[in-house]
């Protein structure tokens, strides 16, 4: 009975991370969150990989739906090949993007992992960049997209956006949610900054579970095979949700801005304040 309800809490947590994964709102910190509540009966150093390591099940669903415009080698017919000129360009600027974000990885996940994954910090963080959301698309309503397609992106820009993907190392920031808003800012459509974020997340959350793995196993752990299954199972769930996540959004996002996401960030940091404040969080 007792492994029956352990992955029931591992398909809610990857149907969690299938959803906050690519909706601005932060993976990290809903499930940090949910953990507090209905908690995996693991080692904590098991799930602090578990928790980036699931994200392969989201990046699997981007790499899927998006595999015609990711992969640079098409075919021309039997005996003919190509390369796409402008998909190596634009992983390029992907890996010129994510320079920011490896150095912060590097340096100061340990330390940032050690003081602000908590309630606490994830309820600030939820609340910071909600009002973020909210003042940015404020903000653009009197503005017109300087870059308004994904592969107009320069450089400089993609450089920029790495930036604020950087600051996404603190729990309840969301990494999309961080590099969209820094896309608005510079003055990036909503569309083509989603696309790009999509582009970014593949090889930052490839590199990210990479390093956890390592740490991991330089701390002297390893995997039971009840672990390989808890991990096997939240990535095939976290997969399914976002394959119908990414859909749903790209849809939102042509009609809508992302205010409601704003809203909705600052209720859930209010209410988890709140539950700290009562005792029911630790």
């Amino acid at each position: 009975m007792s492994y029956i309800i352990e992955y029931l809490k591992v398909i809610f947590l990857g149907i969690v991370e299938g959803i906050t994964e690519w909706l601005p709102i932060s993976s990290t910190g809903h499930m940090l969150l949910v953990d507090e509540i209905f908690t995996l009966d693991q080692t904590d150093a098991f799930k602090e990989f578990f928790f980036v390591a699931i994200q392969l099940g989201a990046i699997a669903a981007v790499v899927v739906i998006f595999w015609n415009k990711m992969w640079p080698f098409q075919l021309k017919n039997k005996e003919e090949k190509f390369v796409k000129t402008d998909t190596i360009i634009t992983w390029l600027k992907v890996a010129v993007a994510c320079i920011p974000s490896v150095i912060v990885g590097l340096f100061l996940d340990d330390i940032i992992e050690e003081i602000f994954y908590t309630p606490f910090w994830i309820a600030i963080m939820l609340i910071v960049y909600g009002l973020a959301f909210i003042l940015v698309e404020n903000w653009n309503k009197k503005r017109t997209p300087k870059i308004s397609e994904f592969e107009s992106i320069d450089f400089k820009t993609a450089f920029l956006i790495g930036i604020f993907q950087a600051l996404a190392v603190m729990p309840g920031t969301s990494r999309s949610g961080a590099t969209i808003i820094g896309a608005l800012i510079i003055g990036i459509s909503r569309t083509a900054a989603a696309e790009f974020t999509f582009f970014l997340a593949t090889p930052t959350m490839i590199g990210a579970t990479g390093l956890k793995f390592v740490k991991y196993i330089l701390d002297g752990n390893s995997f039971d095979i009840n672990q390989i299954l808890i991990l096997t199972v939240g990535m095939i769930i976290a997969f399914i949700v976002s394959m119908l996540c990414i859909r749903w959004l790209m849809s939102f996002i042509r009609k809508h801005d992302f205010k409601p996401f704003g809203w909705y960030r600052i209720a859930l940091g209010a209410v988890v304040l709140i539950l700290l404040a009562l005792g029911i969080f630790a």
